[in-house]
């Protein structure tokens, strides 16, 4: 049986990252039937995918820092709960903010457990 690494975590991180940008990219979607014009329909597109553009920009981060990235990834799964409570039931904030808090927890771990398998320094 492997052992749990650093690489492990960062790349199951990574993976539940780029899942979640797609699911939140879907909710864009919506956009598409309520028969506006092209410009409009562009102009509400752009607006419905900036969560979109800023988990990649998060994403973008963690890739390069484990350490920045987890804490960006627990700062918005903790941010999106403070907005969301008393507006949507727990199941809807679970869905939402439970995989950005997963992968903050799991670059944290990768970020944490590198010194001990690689002996190097942590940043």
């Amino acid at each position: 049986m492997k052992s749990i690494t650093p690489d492990m975590f960062r790349r199951t991180a990574r993976v539940l990252a780029l899942a979640m940008i797609l699911f939140i990219s879907l909710f864009a979607a919506d956009v598409f039937v309520e028969g506006r014009g092209f410009w409009e329909t562009s102009k509400a597109l752009l607006v419905h995918l900036i969560p979109t553009f800023l988990l990649v920009c998060v994403l973008f981060i963690a890739w390069r820092n484990e350490r920045w990235g987890s804490a960006l990834y627990l700062l918005l799964g903790l941010a999106y709960i403070l907005v969301a409570y008393g507006k949507f039931d727990g199941l809807t904030m679970l869905v939402i903010s439970g995989p950005l808090l997963l992968t903050g927890v799991l670059f944290w771990l990768s970020w944490r457990n590198r010194k001990r398998f690689s002996g190097r320094p942590i940043r």
